[in-house]
């Protein structure tokens, strides 16, 4: 009797409509603006409690005299989103997305339940790295979802740009809504008022998003078929299907691996990092600035923050021009004729560092006198703001066409070392800004900014090279 071969199953032409390249459009962008929308509100969770801080540390006899203790519970939240993504994100490559998405999503919730109702300092540091896992995961999967709905076109240019303004704007926004909650309630609305509005969002995620991992989509039509049928049929991701040990090895490996054999990671990550660690620090020194300079209160101080994401939406604004940009390469690209080049991802991060990041730091340092009006160092603020989103928007879209299905992975290095300088960077703060004066730790700051502002130009003479060389880049792009 001849033995039955094993049938693989795959889409059905380039046409299938359940590949998600293939969805209509506007099922694309309901998912698109939904997981854009999530990363927003989660990146919240990270900084709104930071308006706070006086009323927490009164709370649990904390003192920020001679150490920012108040950070801590940030700190915590930080180290979670660098350490959670880097296993979890590449897991969903191979497990899928949508209950995976689901499973972390009701986690955060129920994490931040023991914060709402914390006896001590302890339980808020503790429950804050479950929660800021949690979180890290959830807002930078967008970027794989981005990447797995749209092949290379301008939605899917405005998508990762969307996805970035509500990465960092999350953030920005937080110690703004924090200020407004603490008018009229007090810091434990803070996250009551979370666990309320995330819950609420509950039915919308289990309604509305669906699974986009096409290895996932692929496996569940070859288990379908294979119960109908009877028959031995296969997806290529069944077939090749390892052990839990196996596949948590390699998930672990492969984004650590990136970060140090990738050169476009590891500097890009460093720039990126850089910018992500700077909007930590703001939750710190503007609290510094704005109270000593003209005694503003921590409401005060919390609401001004708004002038950063006022920056990072003319930044998204100018993402139209860079995309623009962008796709005219098109018709000078002589490495592969009619696509864009991909260093042309970069045009505007180039001026948005050094005019918009480096400048504005400078500009926010040197206008950090009492005599002068607080808008000028808020107007700086706001270019900061401008620099921080087209240099993050840069770095995500140039790994996104890169590595393209090791884009999680790759995004996973990246959100290591966004989160690494996110917790420690603005431990610094408070005895930089002492030490220094705020000129002087302003412009250490920038000169930093200045530095890391070559490195796309680097790129933009040699990217070509650094492509052709890398492990990854050759063997990463879609099949469909």
């Amino acid at each position: 009797m001849p033995e039955i071969q094993d049938e693989i199953v795959d889409w059905d032409g380039p046409g299938d409509p359940q590949n998600p390249f293939n969805w209509p459009k506007p099922k694309k962008w309901r998912v698109t603006l939904l997981a854009c929308f999530m990363t927003f509100v989660v990146q919240i969770n990270g900084t709104m409690m930071t308006s706070a801080a006086e009323q927490i540390n009164r709370s649990f006899h904390v003192s920020d005299e001679h150490f920012p203790c108040s950070y801590w519970p940030v700190l915590s939240w930080s180290l979670g989103g660098a350490s959670a993504p880097m296993l979890a994100l590449p897991l969903m490559e191979s497990f899928g997305v949508k209950w995976s998405y689901l499973f972390i999503y009701a986690c955060l919730i129920v994490f931040i339940i023991p914060q709402a109702l914390a006896k001590n300092f302890a339980t808020l540091i503790i429950t804050r790295i479950i929660t800021g896992g949690c979180s890290g995961v959830l807002a930078n999967i967008t970027s794989g979802i981005v990447s797995d709905i749209w092949k290379e076109s301008r939605s899917k240019s405005f998508g990762t740009s969307l996805y970035i303004w509500g990465l960092l704007a999350g953030l920005n926004v937080g110690p703004v809504i924090g200020s407004i909650v603490l008018v009229y309630a007090s810091w434990r609305w803070i996250f009551y008022g979370q666990i309320v509005f995330y819950t609420t969002l509950t039915p919308l995620l289990l309604l509305t998003l669906p699974e986009v991992r096409p290895d996932v989509l692929l496996t569940h039509r070859a288990k379908s078929l294979r119960k109908q049928a009877s028959k031995p049929i296969f997806s290529r991701a069944e077939k090749s299907h390892t052990s839990l040990r196996a596949v948590l090895t390699t998930t672990i490996l492969r984004p650590a691996k990136m970060l140090a054999t990738e050169p476009v990671v590891f500097f890009f990550g460093l720039w990126s990092a850089f910018c992500i660690g700077t909007a930590f620090m703001f939750t710190q020194s503007i609290v510094q600035v704005y109270a000593s300079l003209y005694a503003w209160t921590y409401f005060g101080t919390g609401i001004i923050q708004i002038a950063t994401v006022i920056g990072e939406v003319l930044g998204l604004l100018a993402s139209f021009y860079q995309d623009s940009l962008y796709f005219a390469s098109a018709s000078r690209n002589k490495e592969c004729p009619g696509k864009p080049v991909p260093e042309a991802r970069l045009y505007l991060s180039i001026p948005g560092s050094f005019f918009g990041l480096a400048a504005g730091l400078f500009w926010y340092a040197w206008t950090s006198y009492s005599y002068l009006h607080w808008i000028l160092p808020t107007i700086g603020l706001a270019l900061v703001g401008f620099g921080m989103f087209t240099v993050t928007a840069a770095v995500t879209a140039y790994i996104l066409d890169c590595y393209s299905k090791y884009a999680a992975s790759a995004i996973a290095g990246v959100a290591f070392l966004e989160n690494c300088f996110a917790a420690f960077l603005p431990l610094a703060t408070q005895s930089m800004y002492s030490n220094l004066g705020f000129q002087g730790a302003g412009s250490l700051l920038g000169g930093a900014a200045i530095v890391l502002s070559f490195i796309p130009l680097v790129l933009q003479r040699w990217g070509k090279g650094v492509r052709e060389r890398s492990l990854f880049i050759g063997e990463a792009g879609h099949e469909v």
